[in-house]
């Protein structure tokens, strides 16, 4: 049953519209238009549900065709269609206005979490309305595809749905950033983030994913982002082919490099001779860095270059021969391999060749 009491207000001056419209048949003015749209909104603003609205205006044109003139019916039910029409404009329209404030609210505290531009005491209050409690550790993971991706687009509200469908009442964060898919979990719930990344994989057609490490607070979400985005770009730059990607296993990479000089000093050191070599350095160094990672196994390092091991090996002396360094003697091995490490990290010989 209608409860008039609390929605009496929402349709004020209705009936005397429809007595009036109704009575000669007119359409509604303008201002008796607009009156409706706003009563629309206001409801709306209200939190009231549209369908006992609805059924409100019915039951007030049901009450006001017996203050009609007989026959009189086909206009009131012209003028009510119109009115309700208004209404619910106005009431759509106020949610959809709704709807955008609250997209731009979780855009700018989504923008404010992963960039920590924010108040960390503020930030905080305003987690808890997007379903996160930054008095614990979290997990970021973050996804690439071969497209950017946005909130709504298919990718992302299907990833969205199968995570949410799967780990229902846990408190996690899906959106996207910078055309990448982002998942923010629990520290002490890894298998959010390996649920993710496995829905990442597929949705993305082969995509690749990162997870950040488990920290605490706020900050900690902006640390595992950027240990996420981190491990991005070191795939890239050192050509790793993993699909899922674990900032914790990459930590020796920054470490390597945390003494930029001392590493490009080394690598000049190392692999500088090779550019005498034909075909320049980095053909050495792709073969130096197959060879490293097929376990120092000349065959299979072959099969990774296309080559024979007969080519595989000639080019293996000629790069003892050039830098002194032998690269199957474990004497100097490691030393030539963290050179080749270093070159893929600062990007060398780059275009100098």
């Amino acid at each position: 049953m209608i409860d008039r009491a609390a929605l009496d207000e929402h349709v004020a001056g209705y009936a005397e519209i429809l007595l009036s419209a109704g009575a000669t048949g007119r359409r509604l003015t303008r201002d008796e238009l607009e009156s409706r749209k706003e009563h629309g909104q206001r409801a709306a603003e209200a939190g009231l549900a549209l369908r006992g609205l609805i059924r409100l205006h019915l039951a007030v044109a049901r009450e006001t065709l017996s203050e009609l003139p007989q026959g009189r019916g086909v206009a009131l039910l012209a003028s009510v269609e119109q009115a309700v029409d208004a209404f619910a404009e106005g009431y759509e329209r106020s949610q959809q206005h709704a709807v955008r404030r609250e997209e731009a609210a979780r855009r700018e505290f989504i923008d404010d979490l992963l960039y920590g531009r924010s108040d960390l005491g503020r930030l905080a209050e305003r987690a808890v309305r997007f379903g996160l409690s930054l008095s614990q550790a979290h997990a970021v993971a973050v996804a690439t595809g071969p497209e950017p991706y946005g909130d709504g687009y298919p990718v992302a509200r299907g990833i969205e749905t199968a995570v949410l469908s799967r780990f229902a009442g846990r408190q996690i964060l899906l959106t996207t950033k910078d055309g990448r898919l982002i998942c923010v979990a629990p520290g002490d719930q890894p298998e959010v983030l390996a649920y993710f990344a496995k829905q990442a994989y597929a949705a993305t057609d082969g995509g690749r994913v990162a997870i950040g490490r488990s920290h605490l607070g706020a900050g900690g979400v902006v640390h595992s982002y950027e240990e996420a985005l981190n491990a991005l770009d070191l795939a890239d730059r050192m050509e790793l082919d993993e699909p899922v990607l674990h900032a914790a296993d990459l930590l020796v990479y920054p470490v390597l490099t945390r003494d930029r000089q001392a590493m490009a000093d080394l690598v000049e050191s190392m692999l500088g001779p090779l550019r005498k070599g034909r075909g320049g350095a980095q053909l050495f160094i792709d073969t130096l860095a197959a060879y490293f990672d097929s376990g120092c196994v000349a065959t299979e390092a072959a099969r990774r270059l296309s080559l024979s091991v007969r080519a595989l090996t000639y080019r293996l002396e000629r790069i003892h021969s050039l830098t002194g360094a032998d690269p199957a003697d474990p004497r100097t091995r490691y030393t030539l391999q963290t050179a080749v490490i270093g070159a893929r990290l600062l990007g060398w010989p780059g275009q100098e060749e």
